[in-house]
């Protein structure tokens, strides 16, 4: 049966001669995977070009529930990156964030609310000029929410730990090895507040970053199931 859906590139492997396959994230469907021809001839009707990680499309496609692999019947760009596609420091987190989220997504329903996250993401990141060296913090803050992972953000003093596990601070060290000290817990507690508004002032070292999405990726991996280490972490850590 076909259906008309929208979906955010995640990311794209090796099949065969014929066929690549392309994983989005769809409005209608959550994750989810399709053959895309590698044909590149004029008379082929979907671009391979157009699946650069966190391209936004319109679709057309086959889903058969519990089937891994779909059929792409059609594909068309929303809108351009072109900033995403030549500014290194966008290439560098549209790799890192499209392997993020390759890592948390789903394939589930009603993810309206998610897609419409995202694809507001990416049109933010194609257009922003100051504060990108924060961006992935403020969207892996920000998808919390929409992934019911949201912790608790109630301070209770500054003599306080966050505990990672249950998402809360708490006045006592937790007895497990999963949480912030006192000060990454102070500092968190401010983090909490980032968005895309306000990303650009933040001032953070490279180091003080690199610490944070460590914690942050700490925290996805105790509440989001199977989740591996990311391979394009090492070339954002260079950030400045």
């Amino acid at each position: 049966m076909l259906h008309k859906t929208e979906g955010i590139v995640l990311g794209t492997t090796s099949y065969s001669d014929a066929y690549s396959i392309t994983h989005l994230f769809t409005r209608d469907f959550g994750r989810a995977s399709y053959l895309l021809p590698t044909s590149r001839g004029k008379k082929s009707k979907i671009r391979n070009s157009l699946f650069f990680p966190l391209s936004v499309l319109y679709l057309e496609v086959e889903h058969i529930p519990l089937r891994d692999v779909h059929r792409l019947k059609e594909a068309e760009r929303q809108f351009p990156l072109y900033e995403l596609c030549t500014d290194m420091t966008k290439v560098s987190l549209a790799f890192f964030i499209s392997e993020f989220l390759s890592c948390v997504l789903r394939e589930s329903d009603n993810n309206e609310s998610t897609f419409d996250y995202l694809k507001n993401s990416v049109e933010t990141l194609e257009a922003a000029e100051k504060g990108l060296a924060n961006f992935h913090l403020a969207l892996m803050m920000g998808l919390t929410r929409f992934l019911g992972i949201y912790p608790n953000t109630e301070f209770i003093g500054e003599h306080s730990f966050f505990d990672l596990q249950n998402g809360e601070f708490v006045l006592k060290e937790p007895l497990h090895p999963y949480y912030l000290n006192r000060r990454e817990s102070v500092y968190l507690r401010d983090l909490y507040r980032i968005n895309y508004g306000n990303m650009h002032l933040f001032k953070l070292s490279r180091n003080n970053r690199n610490e944070i999405i460590d914690r942050l990726l700490g925290y996805y991996r105790l509440h989001v199931c199977n989740f591996p280490p990311l391979r394009s972490l090492e070339v954002l850590r260079e950030m400045g």
